[in-house]
C-alpha cells in the first residue's frame, strides 16, 4: 500500500465524511458516468451551443448518440475549463482551480528547469514551474464518493502522473498520457512515423473501442453487485493525431463539402495524408459517438439508465480547422488551447439524468471544478463539507432552479503562467465581463464584454476603467490568497532573442492589444446568416 492510499481514509475522516459506527445507505443512489473528451472545441460537435450562431456547431459531422443525449438532458452554453488538458483533469478531480492546485502545466520529461529557466531564457518574463502530481491533501472524486457507498473506475487518458489507485480508483489503466492513443504509429513502415492513410487493419482508433469495452465491463460488474458507481471514461479522442475506422473515413471523404475542400486545396481523396485530411477528423468524431452510444445502450440493457447521470465535457478549448469545410463559416472564439482567451477555455458540456428536463439549456457560467461538489450532492453527501475547493454544486440548477445574481456573477479564475507557444497570462470571468492580464505587458489593461463581443475583438478597458480595476484587483487578491505562482520580470530580457523565437508571431497575434484587434484569417470570412 502506498502512503497516499494509507492516508486517504484519514483525510476523509478529517473532512467529516465518515464517522465511527455509521454506514451510508446505498439504496437508490444514482450512478455517475463522466465522458471526458480530449481537445474538443466549443463548436466541435453537431449540437449548436448557441442556436442563434451557425458557427457554434460543426457542419457535416454526424453524432446521433450525442444528439440523443442532449435531447433528453441539458446543454450548457457557457461551460469553462482549463487551457490545457492536464490542468483541466486536476481541476475536475479536486474541485480546485488551477491557481489553487498549482498544476498549471504538464511539463513532460523536460522538467522544472526547462520551464523555469531554459524556456524563459531571453524572454520578457520568467515563467513558473508547476506541481507535477495531484496534491496528497486534496480530496479527489473517488475519495469524496467512497464513504457515500460508491466504487470508482477510470479508463483511458490519466495524464496527471501518479497512480490512479492512490486517488481511490479501484479499476484503471494506470498512469497513461497521450502516447497510448496514438495507435497509427504501429502501422508505420520503415522510415515513416505514421502511414500516409488510415490502414484497412485499423480497428481501435485512439483506443476508443478497447477503453469503452473495459468501461462496459465495469458497469456490468457494479450493476450485478447493485453497487452505485462513478465511472470516468477519458477518451484520447479528439486529440491531435486524428484516427478513425477506414470505413468511417471513406464516408466523410465522399461528402460534397469535403470533396470541395479537397479541390480547393489541390488534394485528392485517395492520396491526401492523414494529418491533412478533414475526413479523418470527422470520422474520429463519429466513431467516438458510436462509443458514447455503446455506453448509453449498456445503461438501458442493465436497467439503470433512469438512475444514472451522464456528463459529457471537453478538457480544454481548441480550434478545429475542419470548420473550413463550410467556406461560409468563421471561427466563433479567439485563439485556442494554451491561451485563456475564450477559444482556449470554453468547452461543450451536456448532462442528462434523473430530474433533468429534456432539451433544457443553462446559460450561466459553469466550470470544470464545479463537478466534484455536484457529484457529492448527487450521491447524497454535503458538498459544503468539502474544504479548500473553488467549485459549487450544480445539482439544483440541473433540476431547474434559476441561478440568482450571486451565482451568475461569481468569479471564475484561469491561470497559465508559462512561456509556451503562448505567454504567461491569467484571466477572471464574472458574468459576461472578463479581464485578461499578460505579465509581460502589465501596461495594457484588458477588459471584454462577452455579451456584445464573444470573439474578444474589442478591448474596452479604457472605456470602463473602474470595472477593469475591480476585476483585476479581485483576480490578484485571489491569486495571492491561494499562493499561486506568479511570473517575474526577466532582468536578462533580450528583445532580439525574443523576436527570433518561432512562436513570436503567434504570441504577437494572440497577445495583448489596445482598442480593436485584427481578425485572424479564419475569423474573417463572410458569415452565414442565422
Amino acid at each position: 500500500m502506498t502512503l497516499r492510499a494509507f492516508l486517504r481514509p484519514l483525510s476523509l475522516l478529517a473532512l467529516g465524511f465518515l464517522s465511527l459506527g455509521t454506514t451510508v445507505a446505498e439504496e437508490a443512489k444514482p450512478n455517475i458516468v463522466m465522458l471526458f473528451i480530449d481537445d474538443w472545441a466549443w463548436n466541435g460537435s453537431p449540437i449548436a451551443m448557441d442556436d442563434s450562431m451557425p458557427n457554434s456547431r460543426m457542419p457535416v459531422l454526424e453524432m446521433p448518440n450525442l444528439e440523443k443525449l442532449a435531447a433528453r438532458g441539458m446543454k450548457f452554453r457557457n461551460a469553462y475549463a482549463s487551457p490545457q488538458c492536464s490542468p483541466s483533469r486536476v481541476c475536475l478531480q479536486t474541485g480546485q482551480s488551477s491557481p489553487r492546485n498549482g498544476f498549471t502545466v504538464y511539463m513532460n520529461a523536460l522538467g522544472q528547469d526547462y520551464y523555469n529557466e531554459k524556456k524563459s531564457k531571453g524572454m520578457p518574463v520568467i515563467s513558473c514551474i508547476a506541481d507535477e502530481t495531484i496534491d496528497p491533501d486534496a480530496t479527489t472524486i473517488p475519495e469524496a464518493l467512497e464513504p457515500l457507498g460508491y466504487v470508482s473506475a477510470h479508463f483511458g487518458k490519466w495524464h496527471m502522473r501518479g497512480d490512479p489507485g492512490d486517488e481511490g480508483y479501484i479499476a484503471h489503466d494506470g498512469d497513461t498520457d497521450n502516447k497510448p492513443g496514438n495507435t497509427l504509429i504501429k502501422f508505420a513502415e520503415d522510415g515513416e512515423t505514421k502511414p500516409r492513410r488510415i490502414p484497412d487493419e485499423m480497428t481501435d482508433p485512439k483506443l476508443m473501442f478497447s477503453v469503452t469495452d473495459r468501461a462496459l465491463g465495469f458497469m456490468e460488474e457494479q450493476a450485478e453487485a447493485e453497487k452505485p458507481f462513478y465511472l470516468q471514461i477519458s477518451h484520447y479522442a479528439m486529440h491531435a493525431g486524428s484516427e478513425c475506422l477506414p470505413e468511417t473515413r471513406e464516408k466523410y471523404a465522399k461528402h460534397p463539402l469535403i470533396q470541395a475542400y479537397y479541390e480547393k486545396n489541390n488534394k485528392q481523396a485517395d492520396t491526401i495524408r492523414v494529418g491533412e485530411d478533414p475526413a479523418v477528423w470527422f470520422g474520429m468524431a463519429e466513431d467516438l459517438d458510436g462509443r458514447i452510444g455503446a455506453v448509453l445502450d449498456k445503461l438501458v440493457e442493465l436497467g439503470i439508465e433512469e438512475n444514472t447521470y451522464v456528463v459529457v465535457l471537453s478538457d480544454n478549448g481548441y480550434r478545429h480547422k475542419e470548420l473550413a469545410v463550410d467556406p461560409e463559416l468563421t471561427q466563433p472564439l479567439h485563439a485556442h488551447k494554451w491561451w485563456v482567451w475564450q477559444g482556449g477555455i470554453r468547452v461543450p458540456m451536456i448532462v442528462a439524468g434523473p430530474g433533468i428536463d429534456a432539451g433544457s439549456l443553462f446559460e450561466a457560467n459553469v466550470v470544470n471544478y464545479d463537478l466534484l461538489p455536484t457529484f457529492v450532492d448527487w450521491a447524497g453527501g454535503d458538498p459544503g463539507k468539502l474544504e479548500n475547493i473553488d467549485g459549487v454544486s450544480l445539482a439544483s440548477y440541473l433540476e431547474g432552479e434559476r441561478p440568482n445574481r450571486k451565482f451568475r456573477e461569481r468569479f471564475l479564475y484561469f491561470h497559465y503562467p508559462h512561456n509556451r507557444s503562448s505567454m504567461p497570462h491569467s484571466a477572471i470571468v464574472s458574468g459576461t465581463d472578463k479581464v485578461i492580464h499578460f505579465y509581460e505587458r502589465p501596461d495594457i489593461p484588458m477588459l471584454f464584454d462577452l455579451d456584445k463581443d464573444e470573439g474578444e475583438t474589442m478591448n474596452v478597458a479604457t472605456e470602463f476603467p473602474e470595472k477593469h480595476a475591480a476585476l483585476f484587483e479581485e483576480m490578484m487578491r485571489y491569486l495571492g490568497e491561494v499562493k499561486a505562482r506568479i511570473p517575474k520580470g526577466n532582468p536578462d530580457y533580450d528583445p532580439g532573442f525574443y523576436q527570433a523565437q518561432k512562436e513570436y508571431e503567434e504570441r504577437v497575434a494572440r497577445g495583448p492589444f489596445e482598442g480593436r484587434r485584427a481578425l485572424a484569417a479564419d475569423e474573417n470570412r463572410k458569415r452565414k446568416k442565422p
